[in-house]
């Protein structure tokens, strides 16, 4: 809709990217009344929402990935894995998303950030149930880190602006509500806080090299030893949510959606690496704790833990990683 003749970056291409800026992410739909509305201001005539079309929006995509890129940003796109709406978020490509938050967050802030992700990816991460999600009152309860933790930062040398101690409780729930806000964070209707595309596209690399345990050089052949983030076999995106192979010691996953295509060229429900049945009732992410039983809190609220998060960091397991033999069969 913009002027075809003026195609050089232009104030229309500034202002969509300052209103890229004021958000964590956009979809197309998000960006079509942003710039239907730069548009108008710069035509001088009113252009709709409807009018925008998706070849206006992925030319103000590149134009802005074009001018950014000098500052080692770049616009870069996921589908979210339940919608499959494409999301974009703008990435810094060099320095580490743990980082980055360092400079908005405290350092205690950040160790809490952390706990919580250990949690998401190791302890509720577990052969038996995938959740990698963790609900609102498991996420608060680790404001504080073990006792354990809580002793080596006093006998040595803390890092630098923390004091080890841990953030209060309504810290925490207000360090959820802004990794939300922010766009790091998704929370589900019943409670349950997740990674966003964002944080999926932002944290790839780092969650792999933290959570998946490879072998050493010399037995690259085996392959990794531990495999907690695992990736769709569709589309090869990371996968914190869908459908796993009922073999438990198989690593095929496939997001909900992309089952949908895949079985229909297969024409075969049955997992493309070990061959067993797929039967679509055996799920990673919110839907993996819904499928076991979970006590509830006092005030009726969903837990995941059987013990408290703490506890289960200092080694008490709430859900033992070893598995069902006869489920490998």
């Amino acid at each position: 809709m913009a002027d075809d003749e003026d195609e050089a970056y232009n104030n229309t291409n500034r202002a969509f990217l300052q209103a890229f800026l004021a958000r964590s992410t956009l979809t197309y739909d998000e960006a079509k009344p942003i710039l239907a509305a730069i548009f108008s201001a710069h035509e001088k005539r009113e252009t709709l929402p409807e009018d925008v079309t998706e070849a206006d929006f992925n030319s103000y995509i590149s134009a802005a990935n074009n001018a950014i890129s000098l500052y080692d940003f770049e616009i870069r796109s996921t589908y979210h894995q339940t919608t499959r709406t494409r999301v974009y978020a703008l990435v810094n490509s060099t320095s580490d998303p743990i980082t980055q938050l360092a400079t908005t967050h405290s350092a205690d802030e950040i160790s809490y950030l952390k706990r919580v992700l250990d949690a998401m990816f190791e302890t509720y991460n577990t052969p038996r149930r995938e959740i990698m999600a963790i609900t609102s009152m498991d996420a608060v309860r680790l404001n504080r880190p073990p006792t354990a933790d809580r002793r080596e930062t006093q006998n040595e040398s803390a890092p630098q602006g923390s004091a080890g101690q841990g953030i209060t409780g309504k810290e925490a729930e207000k360090m959820l509500s802004t990794l939300v806000d922010e766009g790091w964070f998704e929370r589900s209707k019943k409670g349950y806080y997740s990674l966003s595309p964002r944080a999926l596209m932002e944290l790839r690399g780092w969650l792999m090299e933290t959570y998946n345990d490879l072998v050493d050089e010399d037995d690259e052949e085996d392959g990794p030893r531990v495999l907690k983030i695992k990736l769709c076999y569709a589309c090869k995106e990371i996968i914190t949510t869908g459908q796993r192979c009922p073999k438990r010691s198989c690593q095929c996953r496939l997001h909900d959606i992309c089952t949908q295509n895949f079985f229909r060229v297969q024409k075969s429900k049955k997992c493309p690496l070990c061959k067993t049945d797929w039967t679509g009732n055996d799920f990673v992410g919110e839907r993996a704790a819904a499928a076991t039983s979970k006590p509830q809190s006092r005030s009726g609220g969903p837990s995941l833990a059987r013990t408290s998060p703490s506890a289960a960091s200092q080694g008490g397991s709430h859900d033992d990683d070893g598995v069902d033999e006869e489920d490998d069969d």
